[in-house]
């Protein structure tokens, strides 16, 4: 009798726990009737597992124990982006998106074999570190990676600030298993950067969608603007190596740089569809953007580089992204945990699913590491006529004079920012064609609307 009392004590819980996820996520009633009665034998059959497990496992397991673990292994099997959060996850969730938190800094999911790294944040301890896109973490310090959850994995990653932990990664380009020591540390996530490439051409830099994302890309352009001393002729927009965030965040980025089209739209299979539009304000006048993408560019950054694409408003460069096309919606339950569950999956304006294809680039730029004494070494070895003793003055009367200092168009703020990013051009190949491709874009722009007057 008391067994019988136990296991319909549980499949009650049961009941309320699905009934409570089903009004959170509040599909159609005729949706609801059609399953009600598959659900119950179900969820009978359940409890009988679960009763048995009480009864007969070599050791004793709570209630809260055997039904978080049946929850978090039926997220789990769905997709690598589905899970359950008990409560201590669901904090530390909450903690994150806040932008600040003690850990490694680096953007996970699922993978057969072990975790995939989506994607390093800039300036934390994992970018340091050399840490990439498409590595694959099989062991974090003595933890086998497959043995774990998804989130058993990042609660396990973080810790105090100033302790340390090893994780062994496997790279396809290299012959062996890499032994990575890091150390933990307070990750502030700095959403928003930029600087002047050169005079008139600006560099925008988005790390994640987080709240306020768009009104910061806002406020940085107009810093930008104020040190050129007038509007920017174009600008690069890197999105590599962001994993994503907001899906309201990439709308109004994305909404930045338009003045009509389509943004990106959900399907689900149930539930209501959506579709996001732009709607008229090209903060750059129409002037020349690239976006800049790798295989670290997810979600968030495949949205605005797919509407941008679609809308012919900017040149994507780089590499191919990452293709996580999928909607994600938290779903709290009343316990204090909660699901993650994905519901919809995302599509261009000109209809492209990403998922699993991720965005294709115009122009595709491998990254090459250059060292910068190899590149100032060649730059000696390059000679033209005028480096030539006893060379004729041109045609013109006219000659450039060699590391002539020349006074720069805007304020000297504008200087002080391309010799910051100076820093960084060089060793950055997918920057430098970037650049290159936007001057000549600017060029062509204004020849076209010569030929127009």
């Amino acid at each position: 009798m008391r067994l019988n009392k136990t296991r319909w004590t549980l499949l009650v819980f049961g009941l309320l726990l699905l009934i409570a996820a089903t009004l959170a996520w509040n599909p159609s009633l005729s949706y609801q009737k059609a399953t009600a009665a598959t659900d119950f034998e179900q969820l009978d059959k359940f409890s009988q597992v679960l009763d048995a497990v009480k009864r007969t496992y070599v050791k004793e397991s709570t209630d809260e124990e055997l039904i978080d673990g049946a929850l978090a292994g039926m997220l789990s099997s769905l997709d690598p982006h589905s899970t359950y959060m008990n409560k201590a996850m669901f904090k530390e969730m909450q903690v994150e998106t806040n932008g600040r938190f003690g850990g490694l800094g680096i953007e996970i999911s699922a993978a057969e074999g072990g975790i995939r790294i989506i994607s390093p944040i800039e300036d934390t301890p994992a970018w340091r570190a050399g840490i990439k896109a498409g590595d694959l973490i099989v062991k974090i310090d003595d933890i086998l990676a497959k043995d774990i959850s998804l989130m058993e994995a990042v609660k396990t990653m973080r810790g105090v600030p100033g302790t340390s932990i090893t994780l062994t990664i496997f790279r396809e380009t290299a012959s062996r298993p890499l032994l990575i020591k890091l150390v933990r540390a307070i990750i502030k996530v700095q959403s928003v950067k930029g600087g002047m490439l050169a005079p008139d051409y600006g560099w925008l830099r988005l790390t994640q969608f987080r709240q306020h994302a768009a009104e910061e890309l806002k406020k940085k352009i107009s810093v930008l603007e104020k040190e050129n001393g007038g509007p920017l002729e174009g600008v690069v927009f890197d999105l590599r190596n962001n994993p994503g965030g907001l899906l309201d965040q990439a709308v109004e980025i994305s909404d930045l740089f338009l003045d009509d089209g389509g943004i990106v739209s959900t399907k689900s299979r149930v539930g209501r569809n959506m579709s996001f539009n732009a709607e008229k304000g090209d903060i750059l006048h129409g002037k020349p953007l690239i976006v800049l993408i790798n295989q670290g560019s997810a979600s968030a950054s495949e949205i605005v580089a797919g509407a941008l694409q679609d809308n012919q408003r900017a040149l994507i460069m780089g590499v191919k992204s990452f293709g996580k096309g999928s909607v994600q919606r938290i779903i709290p339950l009343p316990d204090g945990t909660a699901i993650k569950l994905t519901t919809s999956l995302y599509y261009t304006p000109s209809g492209r699913s990403i998922q699993a294809t991720g965005i294709e680039p115009d122009v595709t730029v491998e990254q090459q590491r250059v060292k910068l004494e190899d590149k100032e070494k060649q730059a000696s070895f390059n000679i033209s006529e005028r480096d030539l003793k006893g060379h004729l003055e041109n045609g013109n009367g006219k000659l450039p004079v060699l590391n002539k200092k020349v006074k720069q168009k805007g304020s000297d703020k504008v200087n002080k920012t391309t010799v910051l990013l100076q820093k960084r051009l060089p060793k950055d190949t997918q920057l430098q064609r970037a650049l290159d491709v936007l001057k000549a874009m600017h060029v062509l722009s204004g020849r076209k609307a010569q030929k127009e007057d």
